[in-house]
């Protein structure tokens, strides 16, 4: 199965591409250039250009983020779906549909326009992203694993290490690919306000510029982010949870 994903990823590139040509050919404007002349402005950007000093900060912000994010949500989220009880659901419930990105001006004024007021707002998004998925995979755990446990003399510590954390694993893994992509969205709006490095900021420069070229240059090189944070993710799940492969 492993070894046969490559030829899946040539499909999938095979459709996009058609799917980006027909749409090219169709709107025939200059904002939405041909798939070639796309792909010629990215690597003209990447040999001579400084898209990967810009690619290189955007994936500072956007991997520090997700660590921040998971060191905090992974834990907490595991102890509201074991023993958060009905107050600490609300709570949840009350403060994950406020949007997040209301809060920018003040971020700003507290945190200031530099990488920390970035960070803390992409962090702040995709936090209540994990948090939500790993509390209902820890709810949803089987009683009766958690009843053998206790049998043998395990306290709650042996309980989240034994079974809790390996029967949640999976779930984590798929918040994590929910946050990489919503962080990478995240990532444009944070980087489009008072900064000059990022993809972010390279694509709406571009944009106001006209460069078009330029701008799918700085989407082709966030589209390759996202991939590579789906492609590093399978892979650690994988290596992590070995047994999630066998099933599939």
């Amino acid at each position: 199965m492993a070894r046969s994903r490559w030829y899946h990823y040539v499909i999938a590139l095979g459709i996009m591409a058609l799917v980006w040509e027909g749409l090219a050919l169709y709107l025939s404007i200059s904002a939405f250039p041909r798939l070639a002349d796309a792909a010629s402005a990215f690597v003209k950007n990447v040999v001579d250009g400084p898209i990967l000093k810009h690619f290189a900060v955007s994936a500072y912000r956007a991997t520090l983020a997700t660590i921040i994010s998971l060191a905090i949500g992974l834990p907490l989220g595991l102890y509201l779906g074991r023993s958060g009880g009905p107050v600490g659901a609300v709570l949840l419930y009350l403060s994950h549909p406020i949007p997040k990105v209301v809060f920018l001006p003040v971020i700003i004024v507290v945190l200031g326009i530099g990488d920390l007021s970035k960070i803390f707002l992409i962090t702040l998004v995709i936090f209540f992203q994990i948090l939500v998925t790993v509390k209902d995979a820890a709810s949803g755990v089987p009683q009766g694993l958690i009843r053998s446990v206790q049998s043998l003399g395990g306290g709650e510590w042996a309980i989240y290490r034994h079974v809790i954390l390996p029967a949640t694993l999976p779930a984590i893994f798929t918040a994590l690919r929910l946050s990489t992509g919503t962080a990478v969205a995240v990532l444009f709006f944070a980087e489009t306000y008072a900064t000059q490095l990022g993809l972010g900021s390279m694509v709406w420069d571009a944009w106001s510029m006209r460069d078009y070229g330029l701008m799918f240059a700085g989407v082709m090189a966030m589209a390759l982010m996202g991939f590579g944070f789906y492609v590093l993710l399978d892979w650690a799940e994988r290596l992590v949870c070995p047994w999630v492969e066998a099933r599939r």
